[in-house]
Formats: structure tokens, sequence, C-alpha cells
């Protein structure tokens, strides 16, 4: 895979994080993008979902989810443990606020493979530190051909995610970016573009103000 370099990390110019939301319906790459991102970008750290949902043959508690029993979610809830929460496909998922925060105080990027209900909280409680990318798919075909293809699921389950992906593609304008699933390669290459131009903003990089005077106050021979 042909990487772009990072143009968005100036070591002498202090910025702050963002907080990265990849969205999709299921089956349109987002949580693959999501693995190449956290392999060749290390700034980056994932915030790990709760989630109520049963653990599939491939899936690490604590890695991809930590999976919990719905008592322990309500918990986590009622006691404004969570930064987000959303109930998705008949089960229950959700942010835990502590890591989030710690990340965010240390100045670390996060990434935050969450659904739209869960995007739309954070962008309430983060605003302008959120930056949000939505995955689609090129074809509600290729969607169920992946889907099948992944074999985790049964065909009870699969239509039920085909059924949800056209609620979830419907909330597309809610988000800052768009890219189009169709070659995982130019997908994921999208993906470091924009985060690249979010790193650079002005706003982003309140080390500007003391390297500008910096350079303002330099002699020139």
């Amino acid at each position: 895979m042909t990487l772009i370099p990072d143009l968005g990390s100036t070591p002498d110019i202090a910025r702050r994080g963002i907080m990265l939301v990849l969205s999709s319906p299921s089956g349109a790459g987002k949580s693959t993008i999501a693995r190449n991102l956290l392999e060749f970008d290390p700034s980056f750290s994932l915030s790990v979902s709760v989630t109520t949902r049963a653990r599939r043959t491939s899936e690490i508690d604590g890695i991809h989810y930590r999976f919990v029993d719905r008592d322990e979610f309500d918990r986590l809830r009622a006691g404004d443990g969570l930064l987000e929460w959303a109930e998705v496909h008949g089960n229950f998922y959700g942010t835990p606020r502590a890591p989030a925060e710690k990340a965010m105080r240390e100045g670390r990027d996060m990434l935050f493979d969450i659904d739209y209900q869960g995007a739309l909280q954070l962008q309430e409680k983060a605003g302008d530190d959120v930056v949000s990318i939505f995955i689609l798919p090129p074809s509600m075909a290729e969607l169920k051909t992946r889907l099948l293809r992944r074999a985790e699921d049964s065909a009870e389950t699969i239509a039920i995610r085909l059924k949800n992906s056209k609620v979830e593609i419907g909330r597309w304008r809610d988000y800052d970016y768009v890219v189009v699933n169709d070659d995982l390669d130019r997908a994921f290459q999208a993906v470091r573009a924009i985060i690249a131009a979010e790193r650079l903003k002005r706003d982003r990089r309140p080390g500007l103000e003391a390297f500008t005077e910096a350079l303002l106050a330099q002699e020139v021979g």
C-alpha cells in the first residue's frame, strides 16, 4: 500500500489532537480502513467501544470491543461513564468517557469507529475537535457481497444489516467528508489526505502563535 507523507505533524509546532470519526453501513469497509490507519499512523489511538453484542470468532475482547452484558452497560450509562451510546441492530454500543478524555488532555489523536448516532453525540459534545468521515459502498450489491464474504453473521443478521444500511447511508450529510470505498487503497489514501489537511488547520495549531512571533523576530542579514 502506497502512503502519502504525514504532512500534518510538524514537530516544532504544537497542535491540538483530533477526534476522528469513521462511520459506514456494516460491510462498507470502515473497520478495515481504521485498522490500516492504526497500523500506519502510530499517533492515533483507538477508542475501544463497549458493546452488548456477542463476540465474533475473529474478535478479541479489549482489542476490537469490550464485550459486556446489558446490566453492566446500563450501569456505565447511568453513571455518565459513556461519552456517547447508541442502539444498533438490537445491540448497544458506547464510548467509555475516561480513556477518551485522557487522550484529549494529552494532545493525542483518537479514532472512533462508531455509527451516525454516536457521531452526532460526539459532534455535539466536542465540536471542532471532531473530524467525521462517512464511508460509502460503491453499490448495494457490493455491500451484500462483502457481508456474505465475511461469513460471520447469520442470514437473518445480514438481512437486518442491509435493511438498516439504507437508514445509515441516508445520514451522509451529517458528516464533514464522504469517501466511496470502491477500492480500499484509494479510500485509505483519501482518509489520510483528509487527516493531513485537518492537522494543518490554523485553529487546530496553537503553536503557530509562538512560531510566527519567533519567525518575525529573526533578523535577516
